[in-house]
């Protein structure tokens, strides 16, 4: 039966590096590479020399000896988000955020007055141009995990638009890491077993790759190979968590600095908190070893909070109880989340009825930050350390 494709994957080129490039004239068509000790993000012209996100600052030298490194400008970015989501609003009331630089949308019910989705789709990626001069590519299918796939096909600065009826005969002869959700680890642990394309999965039992992967990511490789996702785009829900990361690099870090890493990571969390009146109960740490295998460890606190001493004490306690694995195996990424989140209006107090005695604190260095800036004040621990740098969170 066909299904006429209405959802859009909206994801942004090399955002970090395109931003860069629109606002430094001379950086385009240059390899550029955003971060220092770290490449955050890296530009097409320097991906064409193997830079990729996460890379050590040596070795992106070492590929691209002529590549441009530029400090990070975050507020920049979070600029340049804000712009390009007014563009997605504009275009349909169905918006789901995916990160700072991408987005699911629903245009089902526009035909009659904006167009079919590929005409909606192309006016889209016309407005970003115009609006916030940043190069989008989009793709456009029947379902979420599709329309990620066309996007990812169609870049960079392209449209993608997969027909209703012509799902298979797209998807199937793409490489297995098309799939949202086969990593590199997972790539490895297919190809070993001889599966190359996204087709060959579809061909199998799911029990063969439940065997494979696991209960959780043998059914979802097996369904999405097969063209089954039945999400839907949730639009104007609200972040169920608000988290962020620290890429380190490769070289060996002392306890002490890691653990400057993690303040630094939560006091930004904390306030991103503050400021948008969430308060969240359950704390994550996320880290990545030099091997590229990552683990996650949570914490439920009592009551919810957006105490920055609070969600620091949980997340060093977490930290010190994944010490055993970096000594073994060296970090590269330290992430910090809070989940569970509730608006602080809601919040109960404790007896005797008085909030915790940190938040008076933590409102005073709100306000300086927010008057001059976010860092006319930075935590000791802090002080000259700048080899580490955010990168962005996917929300949960």
């Amino acid at each position: 039966m066909f299904v006429e494709p209405t959802i859009l994957h909206a994801d942004l080129d090399a955002f970090f590096a395109s931003v860069e490039q629109r606002d430094d004239p001379a950086l385009r068509g240059r390899p550029v590479c955003v971060g220092i000790g770290v490449v955050m993000a890296a530009s097409y012209e320097a991906r064409a020399y193997g830079v990729r996100g996460a890379m050590g600052g040596h070795e992106a030298r070492r590929l691209c000896p002529d590549a441009v490194f530029v400090p990070p400008r975050l507020h920049a970015y979070t600029e340049a988000s804000r712009a390009v989501f007014e563009v997605f609003d504009d275009t349909t009331p169905f918006v789901e955020p995916i990160s700072v630089d991408e987005a699911f949308l629903d245009v089902r019910g526009l035909r009659r007055i904006r167009g079919d989705a590929e005409a909606i789709a192309g006016r889209l990626r016309a407005e970003v141009r115009d609006r916030v001069d940043l190069p989008i590519t989009v793709g456009v299918a029947t379902t979420k995990s599709l329309a990620k796939v066309a996007s990812r096909f169609g870049k960079p600065d392209g449209l993608c638009v997969v027909p209703g009826g012509g799902e298979t005969a797209f998807l199937h002869p793409l490489p297995i890491e098309y799939i949202w959700g086969v990593g590199p680890k997972n790539s490895v642990t297919l190809r070993d077993r001889g599966f190359q394309r996204i087709g060959d999965l579809a061909m199998v039992p799911e029990a063969a790759l439940v065997a494979i992967l696991g209960p959780a990511a043998g059914r979802h490789v097996h369904a999405l190979a097969c063209c089954r996702d039945p999400r839907l785009v949730r639009g104007g829900q609200r972040r169920r968590s608000i988290g962020s990361q620290s890429a380190l690099g490769r070289r060996r870090r002392a306890p002490a600095e890691i653990d400057a890493v993690l303040v630094g990571i939560v006091d930004r969390v904390t306030r991103r908190m503050r400021s948008a009146h969430r308060v969240g109960r359950t704390v994550t740490l996320r880290l990545r070893f030099d091997d590229f295998t990552r683990i996650t460890r949570s914490h439920t606190l009592p009551e919810a909070t957006a105490n920055t001493e609070v969600v620091t004490t949980a997340a060093r306690q977490l930290l010190a109880a994944a010490e055993p694995l970096i000594r073994k195996h060296g970090l590269t990424l330290v992430g910090v989340t809070v989940a569970n989140l509730s608006d602080d209006s809601t919040l109960q107090l404790a007896l005797p009825f008085e909030r915790h005695d940190g938040d008076d604190l933590d409102h005073a260095l709100d306000a300086v930050r927010d008057k001059f800036g976010t860092s006319a004040l930075t935590r000791a621990v802090l002080l000259g350390r700048a080899d580490h740098h955010e990168v962005p969170l996917l929300p949960d």
